[in-house]
């Protein structure tokens, strides 16, 4: 599929691709802080161009958040998930190391290693990534199951993926598949994921009657939160 580069003020060279299965124009930062454009085969590159003009500020938002790229981990920094303390420090040891104790996570570097290297950045980012996984298997499941209790939705199954596109799916036989990365949203957001999903089961589209269905068991908010949660990327940390 076609590509081109182009390069816009303050954000540096975006990525425009055209995409076989893309049906809008979409825009996304990837973790090392690298934009894409996605857009139709049948959508022109211009177009493009101007979608992700128009959409400096909220590039460079993500960018901030994560650090400006895939380097954005120090040593004896912390970061918090909604349930565990992720610490790394230098530690005399000959490898990386990873140390849970209950809510705690250590992650020990060799000393004098160079933490910024990609080698460390990736074992870090991993292991981020992991208690993420942890975290999401223990509680989106179990929310999914009581909003489909209280609204009336039925469901299949669900899987929890770490999906790079979006931030949830589901299919024809109404299996729901759900982001890991859901866990870095606040709370009332990850039920409008969730009820975003629930309502496909009813409705395959997102017709007027879908987003009617939405509005009415997000409790009349769904065009806020629809707003709000584009303020969020699937990798901020």
């Amino acid at each position: 599929m076609p590509v081109k580069v182009v390069h816009i003020k303050d954000v540096g060279e975006v990525t425009l691709k055209k995409n076989s299965r893309s049906k809008r124009i979409k825009l996304y930062v990837k973790p090392n802080g690298q934009v894409i454009v996605s857009l139709p085969v049948t959508a022109n590159f211009k177009s493009a161009f101007k979608f992700a003009q128009e959409q400096t500020d909220w590039i460079l938002k993500q960018q901030s958040k994560l650090g400006n790229g895939l380097n954005r981990f120090t040593v004896n920094s912390a970061y918090y998930t909604k349930n565990h303390l992720i610490k790394i420090t230098e530690k005399d040891t000959e490898k990386e190391m990873v140390k849970i104790n209950g809510s705690v996570v250590d992650i020990f570097i060799p000393s004098g290693a160079d933490i910024q290297s990609n080698y460390f950045q990736q074992f870090i980012d991993g292991v981020i990534t992991e208690v993420y996984r942890i975290e999401a298997r223990q509680y989106l499941p179990g929310r999914l199951d009581e909003l489909a209790r209280k609204y009336g939705f039925n469901y299949n199954k669900v899987t929890i993926r770490n999906n790079k596109t979006n931030w949830g799916s589901c299919s024809g036989q109404n299996n729901i598949s759900l982001n890991l990365n859901l866990m870095k949203l606040p709370a009332h957001l990850i039920d409008y994921i969730i009820l975003h999903e629930l309502v496909h089961t009813m409705v395959k589209n997102h017709s007027p009657r879908f987003y009617e269905e939405l509005n009415r068991v997000a409790d009349g908010k769904s065009k806020e939160l629809a707003k709000e949660i584009k303020q969020y990327s699937a990798y901020t940390y």
